[in-house]
């Protein structure tokens, strides 16, 4: 099947709006983003170990990821893109949300780190040409307005053999009872509203719409949170709620 060609209207304003509200909070770990600070070790490892394996790097190095050139897109305040940068990849951090970018870019100087952080958006990235080594696209594909027409732009953005890494949220009754009414009406983590069960994503049709945009799937894990320990896991089978891909674009 052929791939899409990128819609530059994906972007969802309301979507947008709603983070860009909230974007003076990222760094506080007590605040709106809590979760986020919560599951970012989990995330971390993951993308870690795909990226290391892609491009045979050793994590126990010194900035094992050295000479890769690394896309944050809808990098918020750079929870991800800090991480990445001190690891040794020189990474352009994006989001669609103007509020985000001073945040992160502030907090990026205080912690000594060169970042490219700017508002953009995936599709105005792939149409400058730009090329990546890895695309990190976490919790972002169920803000979007057109899913296909934005993977498609994520994997215009990869070099050859390039990795895109893709989180996102399952969508079925227990995604309905812990990511909306769990976080949301309970536990108050995020302002109601914040996510559109509507939105969210099955396994099966993320992996259909990565295909159908030229990439080639090779993993998915779940991210499951414990209530008792308050921390989160990697597991190879329940993928009932948060979840995490791997692609490769084809050589």
């Amino acid at each position: 099947m052929t791939a899409a060609e990128p819609n530059v209207d994906t972007v969802d304003t309301s979507e947008v709006a709603k983070f860009e509200a909230m974007a003076a909070e990222w760094w506080d770990p007590t605040g709106k983003f809590k979760p986020l600070h919560l599951m970012n070790p989990c995330r971390l490892d993951y993308i870690t170990r795909q990226i290391a394996g892609e491009f045979d790097r050793d994590l126990s190095q010194p900035k094992p990821f050295a000479g890769l050139r690394l896309l944050d897109i809808g990098c918020g305040g750079g929870l991800l893109s800090e991480p990445m940068t001190r690891l040794g990849a020189t990474v352009v951090g994006a989001d669609a949300a103007a509020g985000n970018i001073p945040v992160a870019r502030i907090h990026a100087e205080q912690s000594g780190l060169e970042i490219d952080y700017r508002h953009t958006t995936a599709e105005a990235l792939a149409e400058a040409g730009e090329q990546f080594d890895v695309v990190l696209n976490m919790e972002v594909v169920e803000h979007v307005a057109d899913p296909l027409a934005y993977l498609t732009a994520c994997r215009q953005l990869l070099k050859p053999r390039g990795l895109h890494i893709c989180s996102t949220l399952n969508r079925n009754p227990k995604s309905f009872a812990m990511a909306i009414v769990g976080a949301e009406y309970v536990m108050r983590w995020l302002p109601k509203g914040t996510h559109d069960w509507r939105k969210f994503i099955t396994p099966d049709e993320l992996y259909k719409l990565l295909s159908e945009a030229g990439l080639q799937p090779v993993d998915r894990k779940g991210f499951v949170f414990n209530p008792v320990s308050w921390q989160w896991r990697i597991s190879d089978r329940d993928l009932s709620v948060n979840y995490v891909t791997a692609s490769i674009k084809p050589a």
